[in-house]
């Protein structure tokens, strides 16, 4: 099964390289940008039995090691291969 992660800083948090990306994309004439998040993605691909268990296994990981939940928000997607 295939797990999508999404991190992202949380919303109090400041957030430099999203300010910057948001910058530049006005100097590029996109001015409606307000603002943008930079974040993370990763995709992981599970051998479990059931969604259940790689909901499981997804959580454990953010938890544990792929997000820091003092500033980051993250959630995650299952999809069957």
């Amino acid at each position: 099964m295939l797990v999508k992660v999404f991190i992202t800083p949380k919303e109090e948090i400041l957030d430099p390289a999203g300010r910057a990306v948001a910058q530049a994309l006005r100097s590029l004439g996109l001015e409606q940008v307000e603002s943008v998040k930079v974040g993370k993605y990763l995709v992981l691909r599970l051998e479990v039995a059931s969604p259940a268990q790689a909901l499981q296994a997804a959580a454990k990981a953010c938890e544990q090691l792929l997000a820091n939940p003092l500033t980051e928000d993250y959630r995650y997607e299952v999809e069957p291969e």
